[in-house]
């Protein structure tokens, strides 16, 4: 999921690898230079890669034994597009740091499919997007759930998903694909950007498209949805002594709390994660001194990365039917009950 687009046009051949990996984008990302990059930086982020292909795996799987991956389907696309995003990160960086020479066609294929982080990155764009639809659609279930009953249908959901996925893509290759070139048997992407203004106004673009509107529309549904369960838990303390239908709403009501509860730490994972990395990138647009350095360029690129490594754990924790699936996975713990047939919607 990187790039580099941190300054205007010029002759790659007069920028070193070592340089470019470090130049982060208006995108938020870094340069996918295939050799010259710190070693131990590569080597990092492919043990990044290499675990949050395991750890997302693992839930991938507990969503499908415990059959929420047909109840939640927005949330399971999530973990797929954190699966994808971690799996391509591993192959990526574990081919830069073994620092293949490219040359002809192929050279350049593999610069631009692979080493330009076009799906890496397109993946973690596909997950904002994604992320958003997520709020949206909790809120519209909660908060307005008789609207959402009589009007949400499954090909809204599954549009929602594809366009994720093609906007996601699109758009990392839209300023990646252009960019790329091999110089020398090095593969470079993101280091020519037409204009400064352009640049700028990329940068700004990206910045407010891909952080500052995300976490509005989270802020904004959560927070209605909080209400909304507040309200909910008043009403049915109000009708507590009712028999089997109180009982039947309370145990709705934590159903419900519980996934917002999981996908609330989940939007404040990418909130936290991912402000080093946007703010950076933004301030470096503005050629702010002091700030565009290789240390602090590296930091809030792996700080970024993290996010889609400790993403899965949140769900493990926290969401009850994957806790449950693989705390069966332990030996030890073989006498968990097996998980009833809940709907998470």
């Amino acid at each position: 999921m990187s790039t580099d687009l941190g300054s205007t046009f010029e002759d790659p051949t007069e920028t070193t690898p070592v340089d470019a990996i470090h130049q982060t984008t208006g995108s938020g990302m870094t340069s996918s230079s295939s050799s010259g990059a710190p070693l131990h930086f590569l080597c990092v982020v492919a043990v990044v890669g290499v675990v949050g292909v395991a750890v997302n795996g693992l839930v991938l799987y507990a969503l499908v034994k415990s059959k929420q991956h047909k109840k939640l389907v927005l949330i399971f696309n999530q973990n797929v597009h954190d699966f994808v995003n971690c799996l391509l990160l591993a192959v990526a960086y574990s081919v830069k740091a073994s620092h293949v020479y490219l040359s002809g066609a192929g050279g350049y294929l593999l610069c631009a499919a692979l080493l330009s982080d076009v799906g890496s990155w397109g993946s973690l764009f596909g997950s904002v997007i994604n992320l958003a639809a997520i709020s949206i659609e909790r809120y519209l279930k909660i908060v307005h759930h008789t609207w959402a009953k009589n009007n949400l249908r499954k090909w809204m959901i599954y549009s929602t998903i594809a366009f994720a996925w093609i906007a996601g893509f699109a758009n990392a290759a839209a300023v990646t694909i252009p960019t790329v070139t091999v110089v020398n048997g090095v593969c470079y992407s993101g280091i020519a950007f037409l204009s400064k203004r352009g640049l700028l106004a990329y940068g700004i673009w990206s910045f407010l498209s891909y952080y500052v509107i995300i976490l509005l529309i989270v802020v904004f549904c959560y927070g209605r949805i909080l209400m909304g369960l507040r309200l909910q838990a008043r009403v049915m303390a109000a009708h507590s002594g009712q028999g089997s239908n109180a009982a039947q709403s309370q145990s709705r009501h934590k159903i419900q709390t519980n996934v917002i509860k999981t996908m609330i730490l989940v939007c404040a994972l990418y909130a936290f994660t991912m402000a080093p990395m946007r703010f950076y990138t933004l301030l470096r647009n503005f050629d702010t001194k002091g700030i565009a350095s290789t240390e602090n360029g590296s930091f809030t690129v792996l700080v970024g990365y993290i996010y889609v490594c400790v993403n899965p754990f949140i769900y493990a924790i926290k969401f009850e039917p994957v806790k449950r699936v693989l705390l069966g996975l332990i030996p030890c713990k073989k006498n968990v009950q097996p998980l009833e047939s809940v709907d998470y919607t």
